[in-house]
């Protein structure tokens, strides 16, 4: 009698941490549109959040409900949560300015003055790049609090303000109704690109990263994943007409203004570079007591 071979073994879906924010959109491309979207459910299990959420779900224990295997997380996270492993080629990433990363403070109050900071912190890893910047700044004494990412409500209460994502993209397009409407000068700092000014090496948020006991119980190897990841990049950049009038009809945002931030703004490639720029944001981090030490 002939036996049957047994069944291939199966195995728990990874599950993915993902940000609904317009700047990991090329990201998510084969995730969210057929004809690859089908495949990638057979491997995959998405969870949409805020970016610091994203770190939180890799921070639980690996058998809680809601933990993620991998997430898109701020960089900062790597240096306070153990066991994750950088999912190499993707990356949310400027060479330039971003727009999407703001300081935002009155006109006539110098960087050198200010007290207070209105802290959006959907992103911890914004947060540690504008202290890094406050110290090459030579004000090391600013405090930093967080607040809901409301500009006026902000400036009503401290001397400058964080914004990140969709908020600070609605405050760029508001910039001259706003100062019409109040009479108020702003002055507006692209993070991304007073970072690249100060340090010379390019503004990294967010990668992809995998929890090393994840990688290890799942039948898959980290290259299979990183090509999962850096082919719906890929497809994604190779859609952005497609992505353009999907999030025309999503932001209150021209068109035009989402077509530049995805092609010319955000950088979606974890190159030698960016991974330069990653050992010097863990350097300076250290340097100033923002993050605990982390060798890259």
């Amino acid at each position: 009698m002939t036996l049957a071979p047994p069944d291939p073994p199966t195995y728990p879906k990874l599950r993915i941490a993902a940000i609904r924010f317009l700047n990991p959109a090329p990201l998510m491309w084969d995730f969210e549109h057929e004809p690859h979207k089908s495949v990638l459910t057979a491997h995959y299990e998405l969870d949409y959040m805020m970016p610091a959420q994203c770190a939180e779900r890799l921070a639980l224990p690996a058998d809680h409900p809601e933990a993620a295997d991998i997430g898109l997380v701020p960089i900062a996270a790597l240096a306070t949560i153990q066991g994750l492993k950088i999912i190499p080629g993707c990356a949310i990433a400027a060479k330039g300015p971003i727009r999407s990363l703001l300081l935002v403070r009155r006109a006539n109050q110098p960087l050198t003055d200010i007290l207070t900071v209105a802290a959006d912190t959907s992103s911890r890893a914004t947060l540690a790049y504008t202290q890094i910047l406050f110290h090459l700044w030579q004000n090391p004494f600013a405090d930093f609090i967080q607040h809901r990412p409301d500009l006026d409500a902000m400036l009503a209460e401290h001397d400058a303000a964080i914004l990140i994502g969709d908020p600070a993209l609605y405050a760029l397009e508001d910039r001259q109704n706003r100062e019409a409407r109040t009479g108020e000068k702003l002055i507006y700092h692209d993070l991304a690109e007073e970072w690249i000014k100060l340090t010379n090496v390019p503004w990294i948020s967010a990668v992809w990263a995998i929890r090393e006991s994840s990688l290890q119980a799942t039948h898959r190897t980290l290259e299979e994943i990183a090509a999962d990841l850096t082919a719906s990049r890929d497809h994604g950049l190779a859609n952005i007409e497609a992505l353009v009038k999907e999030w025309s009809a999503k932001l209150p945002i021209p068109a035009e203004t989402i077509r530049i931030y995805l092609t010319k703004n955000i950088f979606y490639n974890l190159d030698e570079e960016c991974q330069n720029g990653l050992k010097i944001f863990y350097d300076l981090s250290a340097k100033y007591e923002i993050l605990p030490e982390l060798s890259f």
